[in-house]
């Protein structure tokens, strides 16, 4: 019998009950993959966005007596990765990696998250070009317009959403959005 390999996330249709926090397993099953997409956007490096997802989870693990269930637990685990980027980004040792890497965000490796199996190899080569072509504008977004790109087109997520895990107002995060689509839409030729 083969075993067959899919890309696909599982539908999270309906948010966990808190008591259900005990099977923890659960949670990492369901989020996991989430959690590593936001990290990969965010870093893009796949072996550091690998090691913060499962920091993620560990700190999420020991803390989960404490969850409330005044979020969701999608936004509270993303408000974890969150902290762990920025934590992340403020370490000196890092920075210096920062400024040495070509690149923050293997291009070739998003490029491949928007596959289109009914498309010519001519347009998917377009598409994959557009793409690149998008990404290198937002990896050169603030990092607060970044964040606020990814949350909401990468993950997904609602306004309210968004500015319950960044601890920003709603009305922040409307205008880094808009300042990222602007910038996005000049930079990448108006049709993002």
């Amino acid at each position: 019998m083969e075993n067959i390999v899919s890309t696909e996330l599982p539908p999270i249709t309906q948010e966990l009950p808190v008591l259900e926090l005990s099977d923890f397993d659960e949670v990492v099953r369901l989020y996991r993959p989430r959690i590593f997409r936001f990290l990969m956007s965010s870093l893009g490096d796949r072996d550091l966005a690998e090691s913060l997802t499962q920091d993620c989870f560990l700190r999420a693990y020991n803390a989960r007596h404490q969850f409330r269930g005044d979020a969701s637990i999608n936004t509270w685990l993303t408000r974890i990765a969150l902290n762990l980027v920025r934590d992340h980004l403020r370490s000196r040792r890092i920075r210096f990696w920062q400024k040495t890497r070509e690149s923050a965000i293997d291009l070739v490796d998003i490029s491949d998250w928007v596959p289109d199996k009914a498309a010519s190899a001519e347009a998917a080569i377009l598409q994959r070009e557009r793409v690149k072509q998008v990404w290198k504008v937002v990896n050169d977004l603030s990092r607060q317009q970044r964040t606020v790109f990814i949350l909401r087109f990468v993950e997904e997520m609602e306004l309210s959403e968004i500015a319950e895990t960044t601890g920003m107002n709603t009305s922040t995060v409307k205008s880094h959005l808009y300042r990222a689509l602007r910038v996005v839409r000049e930079r990448a030729g108006g049709q993002s």
